[in-house]
Order: structure tokens, then C-alpha cells, then sequence
């Protein structure tokens, strides 16, 4: 008679784990930060443009912040992903974090002076390309090294929920503060800033990758580009969201949108930005109870075509009500009467959002658990290359379409083109659409070697 074999214990909840839970508060705050800073530096550059240029050419100006953040990115890829590999990941967001309290403190004072510029705010957008250049792939080879193996996929989930939580408070923040006064929204950026530095000194020491001594420097950056290039699963996953984004990437049209399409001004872009993370974070926390296991393939493809449905609504919604005639809704007594052109497109932001971050979901777990762990860094930072592209060099995109084809143009043609290009790769890359589930193959080394961080 046999005794009888105990279950396997339950993974142990990765913000039960006090490094885990440091890591993911500072980058739930230092998200927030970022993303308020980015939906008013997008504001400040309209609103300065539009003082001496008619709407299309302000729409170019808007989309050349986006370019000036990824021409830092794309220089630094090759490096910045190999330095992941090579420094203390901690100290590569500490470093980055702290330059970007500068800038914001920087920006902050120059706005109390008055002195802002167009020039001012082109070089901060560089800064900010240079620090999230680094900290991209730090911040992601990071976490594998904070929890155990079996919790990474719910770790996973709940670092998108802190990003998603960013993406929704930020922007809502950002909007409401600047509205109020400029000066208190770049003070409690810069506070947020700080407290995502101080957090990150509260994790214990990381244990770095072995050193390969037997490789040189450039052949290890050239190994992640060879291996995602080999790898079909995983290049299929990242080409798809680059292309996907680059051309619906709607978000950078949002001042045009709340300026001078929907007149909402600096608040309702607050809201009009929050929209996507809303519908992000719901699905995210939804994964971090229901992690996704079966048919991970097919419903990344079909979440991005309802990714691009949900932007083709959001640019849309304002000829769809005039052509119905339903302009306003009333809410009720005593409440508010709402355009009904900005409902529609919050709505469309929250779909997109929402179907957005299945496939975020679906790319991260398979570029982390598909990926040998001293290789992390350098397949991190070529996910964060194409992630840039994606959203930075996809502002630029839709600018330059903004300007040839007016704003609701543009938006048009990304979520048309978002929707061709999912169908495409669903022929070009049958691994995709016949991925089943996250797992590995079982010769592939993706836990940690080397330990996890200490207390």
C-alpha cells in the first residue's frame, strides 16, 4: 500500500513576494508619471503649433515627438539590450528613473517661467527616448528574476496591470492637473517619478546571468536579433504588433481629436487617453484570476482585428452621429448632457484597449517563457525596438498621414490597415495560428540558472 502522493502547492502569488511587490509598484508609478508627461507634452507641442500653423501642419509637428523618442531607441537597441544582460538590472532602471526626474523637474520650471518652447520639449522627448531605451528590456529581464518559474505567467499578467493601471491614471491625471494648473501637474510627476526611484532601491540583490567570456560583445547583440529571427513563433508575435500599431496608432492624434474635432479640451483628452487603458486593465486583471492556456494563437490574431474595429469607431464616431443626427444624450436628471461623438469614440478606445492587450499578453508570454534566460536582455530589447516602432515611429506615421489625409483619415486608414495585416499574417506564419499554449519546448533553458533576487 502506497502513501499517498500530496498535490503540487499552488504557485505562491508573485505579489506575496516582497521584491516582486517593490518592482511592481514602481512601475505602476513611474507608468503614471510617464504617461501624464506624455499626453501633456503632446498638448504643449499642439497647442504651440497651432498658434502659427493650420491643423494639418500642427498634426506633422505632433508626430515628430514620436519620431524624436525612437531614433534614441533604434540607435541604442543594439546595446541597450546586451547592457541588460551584462549590468545589475537595478541599477539600469535607478539610473534611468532618475533621469527622468530631471527632465520633469526641468520641464516643470520652465512652464512656471513661462519659458517653455518647441525646442524644449523635442529635447525632452530625446531624454525620454534614451532613459526608456534602457530601462525597456532592465525592466523586463528583471521580473524572471523576482519570482519563481512557475508564477512567471501570472507575474506577467499582473506587471501588464500595473503598466495598464499607468495608462489609465496617467493620462486622466496628466489632463485633470494641467487643466487645473501646469505647475501641479509636472510637481506630482516629478513626485511619482521619485517614489518609482525610492521603491526601486527597496529590491534586494539581483544575481546577473553567467558571463560568456568565449563571446564578443557584438557577436552576444547580434545573437538575440538571430535568435527572434529564428525563432518563427516568437518573430511572428512581435512583427504582428509592429505593424498592427505602426499603422493604427490613433493615440497620437488624440489633441487633434479633443482639440478641434470633438472641442473637449484638455480634460476630455484626460478621458479620451484613459480610454484604451481602461479597456487594457480590465483584461489584464481578468488574465491575472483567468490566465489565458488554451488557443493563444487564435485569439491573438482575432483580438487585433477587433483592435482595429475599435479604432475605426473611435475615428468614425463623429460622422456616424451627424449622419444619424444623434448629437447629445441625456443622462438623466440633473446629470450632465454628453456629446454623443465623444461617447462613441471612448467606447471605441476601450475595445481597442481591451483587445490590445490579449495580444500584449500573448507576445509577452511567449518572448519570456520561448527565450533562454541570458538571452532575456538582448530579446527584450528587440521586442522593445519593434514596440517603439510601433507606438513612437507610429506617432510619426499617423502624423504624416494626418497631414495628407486629414486626422479622421488617417485614423481610417490604420484600423483598415490593422485589420490586412492580421489576415496576412495568418498566412505567412501558420506557427501562430497554430499556437495552443505558452509552453516551451522542453530542451529550452528558461529559468533562471543563476538564482532569484534576495530579500
Amino acid at each position: 500500500m502506497h502513501a499517498p502522493i500530496d498535490p503540487p502547492a499552488a504557485p505562491r502569488h508573485p505579489l506575496r513576494i516582497a521584491n516582486f511587490r517593490a518592482y511592481w509598484l514602481a512601475r505602476f508609478s513611474g507608468t503614471i508619471a510617464i504617461s501624464a508627461q506624455a499626453i501633456i507634452i503632446g498638448w504643449q507641442v499642439y497647442g504651440l503649433a497651432r498658434q502659427t500653423l493650420d491643423i494639418r501642419d500642427a498634426a506633422f509637428l505632433l508626430g515628430m515627438i514620436g519620431l524624436v523618442q525612437f531614433i534614441p531607441l533604434f540607435l541604442l537597441t543594439p546595446v541597450v539590450g546586451l547592457v541588460a544582460d551584462t549590468v545589475d538590472r537595478r541599477w539600469i532602471v535607478r539610473g534611468t528613473t532618475a533621469l527622468l526626474v530631471l527632465n520633469a523637474a526641468t520641464l516643470g520650471l520652465l512652464t512656471w517661467s513661462g519659458q517653455l518652447g518647441l525646442p524644449y520639449l523635442f529635447v525632452s522627448a530625446v531624454l525620454i527616448g534614451v532613459a526608456r531605451a534602457f530601462s525597456g528590456p532592465a525592466y523586463s529581464a528583471l521580473a524572471p528574476n523576482l519570482v519563481p518559474k512557475e508564477s512567471l505567467p501570472t507575474a506577467i499578467a499582473i506587471s501588464s496591470i500595473a503598466w495598464q493601471f499607468g495608462t489609465i491614471a496617467g493620462p486622466s491625471v496628466g489632463g485633470l492637473l494641467y487643466a487645473i494648473h501646469p505647475d501641479v501637474a509636472y510637481g506630482v510627476i516629478s513626485g511619482l517619478l521619485l517614489l518609482a526611484l525610492g521603491l526601486m532601491f527597496l529590491i534586494g540583490k539581483v544575481p546577473q546571468p553567467p558571463a560568456q567570456k568565449d563571446r564578443r560583445p557584438l557577436q552576444r547583440i547580434l545573437d538575440g536579433f538571430a535568435y527572434v529571427r529564428r525563432n518563427r513563433l516568437v518573430l511572428a508575435a512581435i512583427t504582428l504588433d509592429l505593424f498592427a500599431v505602426l499603422l493604427a496608432g490613433a493615440t497620437a492624434l488624440l489633441p487633434i481629436f479633443a482639440r478641434d474635432i470633438l472641442q473637449v479640451g484638455a480634460s476630455g483628452l484626460g478621458v479620451l487617453a484613459a480610454g484604451m487603458g481602461i479597456g487594457a486593465a480590465s483584461t489584464a486583471i481578468w488574465f491575472s484570476f483567468r490566465p489565458m492556456k488554451r488557443n493563444v494563437g487564435v485569439k491573438m490574431l482575432a483580438s487585433v482585428v477587433v483592435f482595429g474595429l475599435g479604432i475605426l469607431t473611435f475615428g468614425v464616431a463623429t460622422q456616424v452621429t451627424d449622419a444619424l443626427g444623434i448629437t447629445h444624450v441625456a443622462l438623466g436628471a440633473g446629470l450632465p448632457v454628453l456629446q454623443t461623438d465623444f461617447l462613441l469614440s471612448l467606447v471605441g478606445l476601450i475595445v481597442a484597449g481591451g483587445a490590445d492587450m490579449v495580444s500584449v499578453y500573448v507576445r509577452t508570454s511567449l518572448i519570456q517563457l520561448h527565450t533562454p534566460d541570458s538571452m532575456r536582455g538582448r530579446v527584450s530589447a528587440v521586442s522593445q525596438l519593434t514596440i517603439s516602432a510601433s507606438n513612437e515611429l507610429g506617432e510619426a506615421e499617423s502624423g504624416l498621414m494626418a497631414s495628407l489625409l486629414g486626422p479622421v483619415g488617417a485614423v481610417v486608414f490604420g484600423g483598415v490597415g490593422a485589420i490586412a495585416i492580421t489576415l496576412l499574417w495568418s498566412r505567412l506564419f501558420p506557427e501562430l495560428k497554430n499556437a495552443r499554449t505558452f509552453d516551451p519546448p522542453e530542451m529550452l533553458e528558461t529559468e533562471p540558472q543563476h538564482g532569484v533576487a534576495q530579500p
